[in-house]
């Protein structure tokens, strides 16, 4: 690839990269023997989307998420989700004033710069919608007025895969709103160790110390946009996309959100390796995160046992990256 195609946005892709190498390292102090993980949820928030975390209590996805705002020097909040939750409780509401005899907006957890939502299908739909707006614009509308979100914004959702009872599955519409789907799972027998030795005398989240601010965040954030997609693999996107729209086994295939997330995703894993230009390989590392939740199965795949993740492996080895 001709170097001068590459560079002709001007990212400052070493600057990028020495950044997200130090919030990596940062976050890799406390949650042990994850770090594909770490990559998938870096690269989640670098590309301006939201996370899904489906798994079981106490594998650390709290944990994750402060060390997180830590290391960034930002802002944390956690809305617990349950059926009495509101959505007051998260957006915020007006409150009168008796000083200055009037209404006063008063914000919810969600202005904030890493928002935790755990369990969030315990909470109402209604509930549960009150985020919309919030992951996809940024910003929340109470009574009529519009209030901007803190910058950057950044939801991690939690759910509890073994829990049934009281939970309210989330829409297809409110699912398509998050970037990927991650599992982080049980720990090596290795890591447990040394998360059980690290924690003997204090969590060493207490002593973890921030490694950039906002404003790096957001120049990565921005600097990211401007890495090289060469044709070819925008086109490989769309093949693989398509391929979930016309399958047989699949009675929804992406949405052009895919799409899009594939294309961002693609940038920040780049990133990551030190560079300033995608290559099919970077695809390859988040198409099934980013696309799981965005396909629903025909009745008749389920019952032969198919899962999406199954279907979306597939794709990807008969899918023939473009010339």
């Amino acid at each position: 690839m001709p170097e001068t195609e590459v560079n002709k946005n001007n990212v400052n892709i070493l600057k990028v990269n020495s950044i997200l190498m130090k919030i990596l390292g940062n976050i890799k102090k406390v949650i042990r023997g994850k770090d594909e993980v770490i990559r998938l949820i870096l690269t989640g928030f670098i590309s301006q989307g939201h996370i899904l975390i489906n798994d079981i209590p106490g594998v650390g996805k709290t944990v994750l998420s402060k060390s997180l705002a830590r290391s960034i020097k930002g802002n944390f909040n956690r809305i617990q989700f349950t059926p009495d939750l509101l959505p007051a409780d998260i957006i915020g509401t007006y409150v009168y004033n008796q000083k200055e005899v009037d209404f006063i907006f008063r914000p919810g957890p969600v202005f904030t710069n890493i928002l935790l939502c755990d369990e969030i299908n315990r909470g109402t739909p209604r509930t549960q919608s009150s985020l919309l707006e919030a992951m996809e614009e940024y910003q929340v509308t109470v009574e009529r007025k519009t209030f901007k979100l803190p910058v950057p914004f950044f939801v991690i959702a939690t759910q509890n895969p073994l829990e049934q009872a009281g939970t309210y599955p989330l829409p297809e519409a409110e699912l398509d709103r998050f970037f990927m789907s991650v599992e982080i799972g049980y720990p090596d027998e290795d890591s447990e160790l040394r998360i059980m030795n690290d924690q003997i005398i204090i969590h060493p989240l207490e002593s973890l110390r921030p490694v950039v601010d906002v404003e790096e965040v957001c120049f990565v954030q921005n600097e990211i946009k401007k890495i090289f997609i060469e044709p070819t693999v925008k086109k490989y996107i769309l093949a693989l996309v398509n391929a979930t729209r016309f399958h047989p086994n699949l009675a929804i295939g992406s949405s052009p959100r895919g799409s899009l997330y594939l294309q961002r995703g693609a940038q920040a894993v780049a990133a990551i390796h030190e560079r300033d230009y995608v290559i099919p390989d970077d695809l390859k590392k988040i198409f099934i995160s980013i696309l799981k939740h965005r396909i629903i199965l025909t009745p008749q795949a389920k019952l032969t046992g198919l899962t999406p993740i199954k279907i979306l492996e597939n794709i990807l080895g008969d899918t023939i990256i473009p010339k």
